[in-house]
């Protein structure tokens, strides 16, 4: 059996003890893993406490409260971030503190447990971070295994992220219990982040689908000559009540219909990812412009935009799975981290190539290159 170093940071000693009392009796077993998994435990009181047996003994997962002498829990969170340390954290925290929390959540702890929970209450959020670091592992065997095991991890995912995010369900506990209030309005914002939240896993399972079809070679193809121009107007009217919302208005340029052999459905999802990220992305009152041409005996598609732009550390990473660039202007955009890297895939069937060129501050150009006489 596996066994998962968990150390649990608290100043309670009852809770430190409670906590390891109830994991240590604890396995986690699930029919895709090879064996089940338990939990050694470790403890410290102190933020500083944990930090040294971060070196010495390394955990692989932390359970961690905020509220402690010196060091705080963010700032124990902020030291794992900026030392790149393979550590996964759930917070612990009480449920005045739930905005605290979700702050965590937005810098890189895995997810919260609130105070008071019960012992099933812990054991489910363990369950959840456990499958999420077998998941996580399996992304860093991909590329020394190949396609099997990527199929395997894709298979898995799809099928397990169909349950609620943990946090939708830490909401649900408060508005079961009336934490907040007795009144619906209490609970607006609460509601609101999880439908957020449950339609970004939805959009998540089905870009898992698409690529999990595309790199099986299970998807079906229909090649037949498609006008592009076509597709792309298509995608920026599904665009448009985002466009109005944001301000952001869609421009085309270039030739007026560009023909080529290919799958619509595929140029579809390409043209749908390209412009809808150029309005999510975009400042109020941008501008996305849609560009095509033919140069040589190459189609050529431009999509634009004067938005936040990306840097050029974070170009070199826009195209691998499960990639989301993490900044101040991007914490509350919703994206499953899938779609470029499926736009890059599907255009490898096309023998075509996407590059981009960007200024932070000033906007992203996504450019495609496809042979014409492709079939």
């Amino acid at each position: 059996m596996e066994m998962l170093k968990v150390l649990v940071v608290d100043d309670e000693p009852g809770i430190r003890s409670g906590i390891s009392r109830i994991l240590s009796q604890f396995i986690v077993g699930y029919p895709f893993m090879d064996e089940d998994i338990g939990f050694e435990m470790m403890e410290a009181a102190t933020g500083e406490e944990a930090i040294e047996i971060f070196h010495v003994n390394k955990p692989d997962v932390v359970l961690l409260d905020n509220k402690l002498p010196g060091m705080d829990g963010i700032q124990v969170l902020e030291y794992i971030n900026q030392n790149a340390l393979e550590i996964e954290v759930m917070m612990i925290t009480s449920y005045a503190s739930l905005e605290l929390a979700v702050k965590a959540t937005n810098i890189g702890a895995y997810d919260f447990v609130p105070k008071p929970f019960t012992p099933q209450e812990l054991r489910a959020s363990m369950e959840n971070l456990t499958k999420h670091l077998f998941l996580k592992r399996i992304i860093q065997r991909m590329n020394k295994e190949g396609k099997q095991i990527r199929f395997q991890f894709l298979t898995v995912l799809s099928h397990e992220l169909k349950n609620p995010l943990s946090s939708v369900e830490g909401y649900l506990r408060m508005m079961q219990s009336r934490q907040a209030g007795d009144s619906l309005e209490d609970y607006d914002e609460m509601i609101t982040r999880s439908i957020k939240r449950i339609k970004g896993m939805r959009n998540l399972i089905m870009d898992l689908l698409d690529l999990t079809k595309i790199e099986s070679g299970k998807k079906p193809r229909e090649i037949k000559d498609t006008d592009l121009v076509k597709v792309a107007r298509l995608s920026a009217e599904a665009m448009g009540p985002m466009a109005i919302q944001m301000e952001v208005e869609v421009r085309f340029a270039g030739l007026e219909k560009l023909i080529l052999p290919a799958d619509p459905e595929e140029m579809e999802f390409i043209m749908n990812n390209l412009i809808s990220n150029a309005v999510k992305y975009n400042r109020r009152g941008g501008k996305v412009i849609i560009r095509f041409a033919r140069e040589d005996n190459k189609a050529i598609i431009e999509v634009k935009d004067t938005g936040i732009g990306i840097t050029q550390e974070d170009q070199s990473l826009l195209f691998r799975e499960f990639v989301r660039i993490k900044s101040r202007e991007t914490r509350n955009i919703s994206g499953s981290g899938l779609g470029l890297s499926i736009v890059k895939r599907l255009l490898d069937l096309y023998d075509g190539d996407i590059v981009v060129r960007s200024t932070p501050g000033e906007g992203s150009c996504f450019k495609i290159e496809l042979p014409v006489n492709t079939r």
